[in-house]
């Protein structure tokens, strides 16, 4: 019995004799089918392969960026935030090898992972029992889990506070439940936004994006637009992290709102004439 990988998404499946017949999460159209066909993997096969490694980058005090090289899956960074005797992983990465858990529980092991949507579950419970820790994921996207075990927590309602810095907010958008981690940081008044990629800096890192798929181009509508926007309006945030390294590291909340009227303005017309 083995716990297969999709090799698109990264995404870990439970217990099988066979591999799965499809990825449910790359079988929708926030994803896709790679066009050589499904292709699975196991964590073993990876490590025997010695082809990856996980790199681990300090980002700022108290923050750690976590990605596998070369990129495997998504290609997307986890962090690990760390608030006094906490410490978080925000999101998750499929690769996990000895060394990594080694270099993790010199820094004080996980008190608790968190997820911001179904394309980063990976191989979360793998990591969740390595470091004997929770899993928290918003209700409305436990039909995604592909996965399951007693270590994932359900969580409902709009808000859940990890530790009294530390809070999940939903804000949905590219998934229902989707989430983002708001860390009021103490030193120098300095809040922090993880938002995988539910909230997406672009290219010009003045700027950031929103979409219901990423590889397909499918936007978001006007009203989940308009509702993400009020939530963010009563969050206190000077920098922003991404899934994908881009960070905006100064006036982050200016530039977010900033996007969010151009976005607003493109959908209902009055942005260009075209």
């Amino acid at each position: 019995m083995e716990n297969y990988i999709c090799q698109t998404s990264g995404v870990q499946y439970g217990e099988s004799k066979d591999h799965p017949l499809q990825c449910t999460i790359c079988e929708e159209e926030r994803q896709y089918v790679n066009k050589e066909g499904q292709q699975w993997t196991t964590l073993n096969e990876l490590a025997n392969s010695k082809s990856y490694k996980n790199v681990m980058k300090d980002e700022e005090e108290g923050l750690f960026s976590i990605k596998t090289e070369p990129g495997f899956g998504i290609g997307q960074n986890a962090y690990i935030v760390q608030d006094g005797s906490f410490n978080l992983l925000w999101d998750c990465i499929t690769y996990l090898d000895e060394h990594t858990i080694n270099n993790i529980n010199s820094m004080g092991g996980l008190h608790a992972i968190a997820l911001s949507h179904p394309h980063y579950y990976s191989t979360q419970v793998e990591w969740a029992e390595n470091f004997n820790c929770t899993i928290y994921i918003h209700e409305d996207d436990k039909d995604w889990v592909t996965r399951k075990s007693d270590r994932i927590k359900f969580w409902s309602g709009e808000s859940l506070e990890l530790t009294e810095r530390i809070i999940l907010q939903r804000i949905g958008g590219h998934y229902k439940g989707a989430t983002i981690l708001e860390w009021r940081k103490q030193s120098n008044n300095h809040g922090v936004l993880l938002t995988g990629d539910i909230i997406r800096v672009v290219a010009d890192r003045n700027w950031v994006s929103l979409m219901y798929s990423y590889p397909n181009l499918i936007p978001l509508p006007t009203a989940t637009v308009e509702r993400i926007n009020q939530k963010l309006e009563k969050l206190q945030f000077a920098s922003l992290y991404d899934a994908f390294n881009r960070v905006i590291r100064n006036d982050a909340k200016l530039k977010v709102d900033f996007s969010i009227k151009r976005y607003l303005a493109a959908l209902n017309g009055t942005l260009f004439d075209t």
